[in-house]
């Protein structure tokens, strides 16, 4: 018999079609799941049959209560090397091996700059507008050139996304815990002196952190007071940086311009969730990795993943 594969959250059902899986086909048979499962137990009953799973970043979380309900999986697979929701003490004791699979080619620099220059140019607004019918320009766009684009974070992501803010004629400044001027500088940045004096300053602020321990809730309602009447500020990185809440209220309120969001609390949003609804919002459905190149990279790697599990010789193991 042949072990049985879940692709899970295939929401465009390209999953088969971005890789060879033809190299499988009489060992394994490939099931997918187009749609995300709300809650363990109805993860638990659609994988019950399932040997193999993939999932993609973290988007389902497989804790010991979920693990210790499959007992028929044998492998799980992650794409990226790290994986903050999967118990891998408990996948050990359970007989699960682990694996991931390269990083994204193309980070979500492009989805940054897509929301913040979408907020700059009111481009949802104008866009509704025209396609109903509506009134011939209805905002005055912000400028980008000679303002300054704060980034909180100065790693991967965080410095092409500056690269492009300076082609753009930005002053860029940035902050992390352990950012030196020195680093700073060879990306064209200012070392802002603190989070709070960067937020102050900043008309556009870009969260390009990891999430962890010390920057789990790191901006709450009063560091989102800090920011300027003015400013947007962008999340494509992880949504418990920013505490929700505070930066609807924010911006419902007009206490800041508006906010680009790819990140959310609870994923996929529910269909009355009032972040669908927020005015001077621009929201995507965390596109940030959404590529095919990075899509060919996860699926392609997962086929090689689970050739080599089943040649007993297992590869790219997590953690």
């Amino acid at each position: 018999m042949r072990l049985r594969c879940a692709l899970l959250d295939d929401f465009q059902g390209i999953a088969t079609e971005l890789a060879d899986w033809t190299a499988l086909a009489d060992r394994v048979e490939t099931v997918t799941f187009r749609t995300h499962f709300p809650d363990e137990d109805a993860l638990v009953a659609a994988l019950a049959d399932i040997d193999i799973v993939v999932t993609l970043r973290e988007r389902v979380a497989f804790p010991a209560t979920v693990l210790s309900r499959l007992p028929r999986l044998k492998l799980l697979i992650a794409s990226g090397m790290r994986n903050s929701v999967i118990d891998y003490t408990a996948a050990e004791h359970h007989g699960v091996t682990v694996c991931g699979t390269a990083s994204a080619q193309t980070p979500p620099v492009e989805l940054t700059w897509a929301l913040l220059l979408g907020l700059a140019r009111g481009l949802t607004t104008e866009h509704t507008a025209l396609r109903a019918g509506g009134p011939w320009q209805s905002t005055v766009g912000a400028d980008l050139h000679g303002r300054t684009l704060g980034l909180l974070g100065l790693g991967k992501i965080g410095s092409r996304v500056a690269r492009v803010g300076l082609a753009f004629g930005m002053r860029v400044t940035a902050w992390s815990r352990h950012l030196t001027e020195e680093r700073a500088r060879e990306h064209g940045a200012d070392l802002a002196p603190s989070m709070e004096a960067l937020l102050a300053d900043s008309d556009f602020v870009s969260v390009h952190l990891a999430l962890g321990e010390r920057t789990r809730g790191l901006l709450g309602a009063a560091e989102l007071a800090l920011l300027k009447p003015t400013a947007y500020l962008v999340n494509t990185s992880r949504a418990a940086i920013v505490d929700q809440d505070a930066l609807l209220a924010a911006v419902r309120e007009g206490r800041i311009a508006g906010a680009g969001l790819d990140v959310f609390d609870l994923e996929p949003l529910p269909a009355d969730h009032p972040v669908r609804t927020t005015p001077r919002l621009l929201a995507t459905p965390h596109l940030g990795y959404v590529t095919e190149a990075n899509y060919r990279t996860y699926y392609g790697q997962a086929v090689e993943n689970i050739r080599a599990y089943l040649d007993g010789a297992p590869v790219r193991r997590l953690p």
